[in-house]
This record gives C-alpha cells, sequence and structure tokens, in this order.
C-alpha cells in the first residue's frame, strides 16, 4: 500500500492498494476510485464500545456506517478529500499508541483499526450546534488518516505540562494526554470575555495537535449574515454566495 497527499489548500489522500488490501472510511467520504476497488458497506462496533458506542457516536454527529475500499484482480486507487481548507494528517496506530480526535477528524484508516466514542459531553445549545462536545478515540493497529480544518499547530506536552484551548481549537492528541472540559474561570471573562465560558484542558505527555478553522465557527459566522425574513429563495441565494466567498478568500481569491 503506498499513499500520496495531493494539494495544499484543499488536499486529497490516495491511496494505491494492490490486489486484497483495502482501506475503510466512514460513508459518502469518497472522492474517486478505480475500477478495480470494490465498496462494501457495513457497520463498525469497534472502539470498545459495542453497540452502545456505536449509537453513541451516531448521536454525536458520527456516521453508523463504515465503507470497505478493497482492491480485488488487480491494483486500483481510492481517493478522499478534505470537507474545508486544512490538512491530512496520517498517525501510526497500536495498543499503546491511540488517539483522540475530534467528531469530524477521522478520514480513513487501515482493516486492523476501530473508531469509538472516547469522549462526549454537552456544552449547551449555543455551542458546536447544540450537539456537544465529542472525541472519537482510534485504536487498533494500523494506520489512520486524520482530517484537521486550518492551519496545523502541533503542541509537544511534558509530563504535568496544561494547555488550555477553545474545544473547537482541539484537532487531535495521543491518548496518554488526559483531557478534560473546564470552565473560563471569573464572571466577568466567561460573561464579557467573548471566547465562551469552556476551555479544554489538556495535561502531557503527549502530542496534541491543534487545527485553525473550527468548522463549528466558520458556521457561526456564516450564519451571522444569513437573512432570516422568511424568504428562503434569498436566504439561500445569499448564504450560498456568502460562503462561496468565504472559502474562495481563502483559496487565494481570483488571480487578478
Amino acid at each position: 500500500m503506498q499513499t500520496h497527499i495531493l494539494g495544499t489548500t484543499m488536499p486529497v489522500l490516495e491511496v494505491q492498494l494492490d490486489p486484497g488490501e483495502s482501506v475503510f472510511a466512514e460513508s459518502g467520504e469518497l472522492s474517486w476510485m478505480s475500477a478495480s476497488v470494490q465498496m462494501t458497506t457495513h457497520t463498525q462496533m469497534g472502539g470498545g464500545g459495542g453497540l452502545l458506542g456505536m449509537f453513541k457516536r451516531v448521536v454525536g454527529g458520527g456516521s453508523l456506517f463504515m465503507t470497505d475500499y478493497r482492491a480485488v484482480q488487480s491494483p486500483g486507487v481510492v481517493a478522499f478529500a478534505t470537507k474545508v481548507p486544512g490538512h491530512i494528517v496520517p498517525v501510526p496506530v497500536a495498543p499503546n499508541s491511540e488517539y483522540m480526535v475530534h467528531r469530524h477528524g477521522f478520514l480513513c484508516a487501515t482493516p486492523q483499526v476501530a473508531i469509538g466514542v472516547g469522549f462526549q459531553q454537552s456544552l449547551g445549545a449555543g455551542i458546536f450546534g447544540g450537539t456537544g462536545f465529542l472525541l472519537q478515540r482510534v485504536s487498533g493497529s494500523g494506520t489512520a488518516w486524520l482530517e484537521l480544518s486550518g492551519e496545523l499547530i502541533q503542541k509537544d506536552l511534558a509530563p504535568g505540562e496544561t494547555l488550555r484551548v477553545h474545544p473547537g481549537h482541539v484537532g487531535a492528541f495521543q491518548a496518554s494526554v488526559s483531557f478534560q472540559i473546564t470552565t473560563v474561570p471569573g464572571i466577568k471573562n466567561a460573561i464579557f470575555g467573548g471566547d465562551g465560558i469552556f476551555l479544554a484542558s489538556l495535561t502531557g505527555p503527549g502530542t496534541v495537535w491543534l487545527q485553525t478553522l473550527p468548522i463549528s465557527r466558520l458556521a457561526h459566522q456564516i450564519a451571522e449574515y444569513i437573512p432570516r425574513d422568511g424568504n428562503r429563495s434569498a436566504s439561500t441565494g445569499i448564504g450560498a454566495g456568502l460562503l462561496g466567498g468565504v472559502v474562495g478568500s481563502m483559496l487565494g481569491g481570483d488571480n487578478n
């Protein structure tokens, strides 16, 4: 198996499979594949959560179904692209090397990797669209590819070293890192600070990957400018135009 990450702003992972080799991803992640690749959709109950863990993942915004992509008879190629500007990060997964990833961060993995719910907490209706905060646990053995939005910042925390982060900026971290949701200290900070009332507290040892463009914040900024006057067609058109402008500016705007 060979992999290539193509592009920079909107990267795509292209996996070259020999006959019999496969990778899996959540259903709906496929970008393109060659004719020799066979798709098989199923439910994955890995990650130690069993049936309960599977439904917890769905409630938290994950997918119930996974799709295997396997090359049969001849080599093949399958590709998965990012949803927003960002980065694709490969990580080695082993029993002593597991990862916690934000709810939309899993892109694909080799067959012996399992995806389950690692952390779930409700943070109120105004945060993350009212669905709360979810981290997926990536365990098992093999390789996983993670999708992190915006620029990527890597922090290597020493034992006992703590980093406090807005929850949306938490992209992924090694399972050796201790994680908890805390509140912003001080009533004035919580009410008037403008940064929300929750922070993620991460304590080493281990590596943390931070993302600079949380999808929740991008959606919040766009929603602020969408008219809510009941004119559905106008709202849709303006919203689509705004989204196109935002993404266009991220990709470098026009070339004039």
